[in-house]
């Protein structure tokens, strides 16, 4: 499964935030991620599904399937209790090293020795 700070263990992190509001199915979640992130993020379903694929198979989402209003079936994703927790991971490490770049970026920091 995707991890750390890379571009599909981020990736992985926004789409675990997205479920943990509620299931949703593919091209809800990539509507979202493009609307939040101001066009940033403009997924395509050949790099959704993978990520999703891993994330189940890792136990951290599950899947079925549902009836859509006056459509066809879809398949719905939502989080899972080792998936909650994965993003609460997932978390900690982004913050930590966000902090670490904006460290950096603002000169490093300093140390006064006592």
């Amino acid at each position: 499964m995707p991890n750390g700070n890379s571009p599909s263990g981020v990736m992985s992190l926004l789409l675990l935030s997205l479920l943990a509001e509620g299931d949703k199915y593919g091209y809800e979640m990539i509507e979202a991620l493009d609307r939040r992130s101001d066009h940033t993020f403009d997924l395509k379903a050949g790099t959704l599904y993978p990520l999703l694929h891993d994330l189940e198979k890792a136990g951290a989402i599950h899947s079925y399937t549902a009836p859509a209003e006056g459509k066809r079936v879809r398949r719905y994703y939502g989080l899972t209790q080792a998936g909650r927790g994965l993003l609460a991971e997932k978390r900690r490490a982004w913050e930590a090293y966000a902090q670490g770049v904006e460290r950096v970026l603002e000169g490093g920091v300093s140390y006064v020795l006592a």
